[in-house]
């Protein structure tokens, strides 16, 4: 046990100090350490941004873009729409519940996290704009989106690469679940491609109402 125990600290050597002071000592020469690199980051960054013209950061390119992911100009495209519905109300289980009967909150975020993580460049929800700045909310099986309430079936569709996008939602360990309880219990899943979706336009403010920088004081 002994020579164990004297190998296991010899590979140990200056990864965990033995004693307080060892420890608060490296720990400031990592945050020094850490901190030059930051300072160097931040003055790449800033070289970087003053050699972009004004006109690269104005171009139509850049300003579209930028109108796309705020959801403010409309996309249209190839991509996917994918529908979830509760289970019929005829399906019943001895081994399920009424929470293994509908479509949660979680199971529309995985969807709409997986499409995007597959490159989705627009996308919406009941046909709303889904934005930087979208929540939503489930309470039961009602959803609550842009401060109008929906119900069942849900659609979600995303213009992007269609296999790009398929493929981002059969690999998404989530959706893997949900599809169990497809199997299980009967909840809905479509998945469908189109050569042409239209993506409208967000409708509503897309400022931060209740954001404020740390330490200021609230306004009324």
């Amino acid at each position: 046990m002994f020579t164990a125990s004297a190998r296991l600290a010899r590979n140990q050597d200056g990864r965990h100090p033995q004693n307080l002071t060892d420890l608060v000592q490296n720990e400031e020469r990592r945050v020094e350490s850490m901190t030059g690199q930051v300072v160097d980051l931040e003055a790449e960054v800033t070289a970087l941004a003053q050699d972009l013209a004004p006109a690269e950061l104005t171009s139509p390119e850049v300003v579209v873009n930028t109108g796309i992911v705020a959801g403010s100009v409309p996309v249209t495209g190839p991509g996917l729409s994918v529908t979830l519905d509760d289970a019929p109300p005829t399906q019943q289980s001895r081994s399920a519940n009424v929470d293994d009967l509908v479509v949660h909150q979680q199971d529309l975020q995985d969807v709409i996290n997986a499409l995007w993580a597959g490159g989705a460049e627009a996308m919406t929800l009941q046909g709303q704009r889904v934005t930087p700045t979208t929540a939503f909310r489930c309470v039961g099986n009602v959803l609550n989106l842009h401060g109008r309430v929906f119900s069942p079936p849900y659609v979600v569709s995303a213009v992007g690469d269609t296999a790009a996008l398929q493929a981002s939602l059969d690999r998404s360990p989530a959706i893997g679940i949900y599809q169990e309880y497809v199997d299980a219990y009967g909840l809905g899943w479509k998945v469908e491609k189109s050569s042409s979706l239209d993506i409208p336009a967000f409708e509503g403010a897309t400022d931060l109402r209740y954001a404020r920088v740390p330490g200021e004081k609230d306004q009324a």
